[in-house]
């Protein structure tokens, strides 16, 4: 059993999949929501620390001040050797506390588009060639030194990394809802004007897909984690 603690930014933007992942494993779960003030943790208080997405960019201080003790919490954890995994602003977060700039993608990637799994080994054994995703996103990640890349789709090039065996950044949402997927599109209508890699509302409201095998995935990508985790703390 491992202490799984989730950093949320928005309402919409819970740990879905992540959530009901630990709760069948057995795991404990607490989560802050940070833009609701809400307390960060000591490092000392979790295993597993996973950072979920949000509207905001990583470098807005001046608008969202608890960034900067959110960077200071998930360097901690780095430092450590806590498992981290990160999802869109988190896997940003993520990158930049391991060195790697976060950038303006070339384009905006909204809506579902596939991504290719480029390196399906350790964690992300389990995962299909290629699958589709939901994006939501117009910044991404450099990779981090000694990272590897582990997707890209043709939207974006750094879809998904990982630094040694427990930290883990992923651009796209392997965790969403069907329920999720109409928040995000309720609250973020400014956002979807029409561009390559940018769907509109009914599209990615009638497109979504079978998300079992996307889901039966992540729940692999998590147990491998949660085993790397377990390994250090019995060492």
């Amino acid at each position: 059993m491992i202490r799984v603690h989730a950093l949320e930014h928005a309402a919409s933007e819970g740990a879905g999949s992540i959530a009901d992942w630990a709760r069948e494993r057995g795991h404990t779960l607490t989560t802050t929501r940070l833009d609701l003030g809400q307390p960060l943790p000591e490092v000392t208080e979790f295993d597993l620390l996973v950072i979920m997405g949000g509207a905001m960019n990583i470098y807005q201080y001046r608008d969202y001040p608890w960034l900067v003790d959110e960077r200071k919490l998930i360097a901690a954890a780095v430092e450590v050797n806590k498992g981290v995994l990160g999802v869109c602003l988190g896997a940003q977060l993520l990158a930049d506390v391991l060195g790697a700039r976060v950038v303006q993608n070339p384009l905006k990637e909204i809506g579902w588009f596939p991504v290719r799994f480029l390196d399906p080994s350790g964690c992300f054994r389990g995962f299909p060639g290629e699958c589709v995703v939901f994006h939501w996103h117009g910044d991404t990640f450099e990779l981090p030194d000694g990272a590897r890349c582990i997707a890209e789709s043709d939207g974006c090039a750094n879809q998904a990394f990982i630094k040694g065996d427990r930290h883990i950044g992923l651009q796209f949402h392997v965790e969403i809802s069907r329920e999720a997927v109409g928040l995000f599109v309720e609250g973020g209508q400014e956002e979807l004007v029409p561009a390559q890699y940018v769907q509109t509302s009914d599209a990615i409201l009638s497109g979504v897909p079978d998300l079992q095998g996307v889901r039966a995935a992540l729940y692999t990508l998590l147990d491998r984690l949660a085993e790397a985790i377990e390994q250090v703390e019995q060492a």
